[in-house]
Formats: C-alpha cells, structure tokens, sequence
C-alpha cells in the first residue's frame, strides 16, 4: 500500500484496488494531477488489512476496484465490504470479458462500472460523483444520528404523546386515552417540540418518518 494521507476519517480518499502495478501508478498520478486525494493497493486484502473493522466503516471518499484480480476477486471483496459497513460507493473497472460480471455487481450496489481501456475524463467523472454520492451519504447518517439523539431526549411520556400526535390525535383524545389532564398533554407536546428542535407538526411527522 502507498498511502496518500493519513486523514481517512475526514478527508476524502480514493482507494485504487489493483493486481496490475501500471495501472495503479497511472491513476494515482492521475488524480495527484487534479488534486485528489488516493491511495494504492496491490490486491483486495491488502486494502481490507490496512484498516480495523471500526475504521472501514468510518472511511470518506470512494474505492475504484478492478474486478478480476488473483486471490480475493473484485465481487468476493464488495461483499467483505458490505459485511463490514464499509460506506464508500465503490466504481468497478473491467476487462471486456468481465461485463456480465460487473452488471451483477452494479445490481449488488456498485455505482458504476466502466470497461477498460477508458477515457481518463471518464474515470474522473465517475469519481467525482463517488465522491458526492459518499458526501451525501454522510449528510443523511449524521442527520439520522441528530434525530434519533433528539428522540432519545424525549422522556417515555413524550415519545408517547409524539406518536399519537403523529398519528394525528387531538389533544382531547390523547389526554383521555393516557388518562392525563388535557393541559399536562399541551406541555408534553410542548416538550416534544422543544426537543426535537421543530416549528410545526408538519416538521415534526417530517422529521419522524424520515427517520423510521
């Protein structure tokens, strides 16, 4: 392995995974050209020995693997990586021969494949939208992660009120249902608002559903 950077956690890196020595200099130079940030690896294990199981799923950026290689293939090490949480979105390089393959592997999540020999501004492309793919990816796990802390804040009371607020009982309803008075409801569903950082209940439903 050439490691690039030691910033995994934050920076964005493209992981290059190839038998072929040629190939992995090329890209690498490649993207130390337009100034992204890579790293190289020889073979699927050695990508897959370079990090704890907790630090694979912790990775930015995204991996370009070749999908026929001696020992762990391209497919055997998309599925660790699935195993492993990993989240980067993954583009595949293949031989003409490898096509079928590749279909099979898109249909299993990879986001794109592209058949060698390729256009150098092809491969950029596609990283650069792995790249957006993975920020947006990020975005959406680190907001799920806000909401549910939000959720958590809630006393057992609250998160009770939230859903039957959600389901789109009035308060009367739900002060009869739980036997509460209908002003201890009002400040349980004061409450909710408060926690879960919303205006509305529109907001609120928003937020909930998103997250279940």
């Amino acid at each position: 392995m050439k490691n690039k950077s030691t910033s995994f956690e934050t920076e964005q890196i493209v992981h290059i995974i190839d038998d072929d020595e040629a190939v992995l200099d090329s890209l690498s130079m490649l993207l130390d050209s337009v100034g992204v940030h890579n790293a190289i690896y020889a073979n699927a294990q050695a990508f897959l020995n370079s990090f704890s199981s907790d630090d694979i799923s912790m990775l930015s950026g995204c991996i370009v693997l070749d999908i026929r290689m001696p020992g762990m293939s391209g497919m055997e090490c998309q599925q660790r990586l699935e195993a492993l949480k990993c989240p980067l979105p993954i583009i595949f390089i293949t031989g003409h021969g490898d096509v079928p393959m590749a279909v099979e592997a898109m249909k299993k999540g990879a986001i794109e494949f592209i058949q060698k020999p390729f256009r150098e501004q092809v491969l950029l492309d596609c990283i650069q939208h792995a790249l957006q793919v993975n920020r947006d990816n990020q975005q959406r796990t680190l907001h799920a992660l806000e909401v549910e802390k939000r959720c958590q804040s809630l006393t057992e009371r609250e998160t009770e009120v939230m859903h039957r607020v959600i389901a789109g009982q009035a308060n009367k309803v739900i002060a009869s249902e739980l036997n509460l008075s209908q002003r201890t409801v009002e400040i349980h569903r004061a409450n909710v608002m408060d926690k879960m950082q919303v205006r509305s209940l529109a907001e609120l439903v928003t937020l909930v559903v998103a997250k279940e």
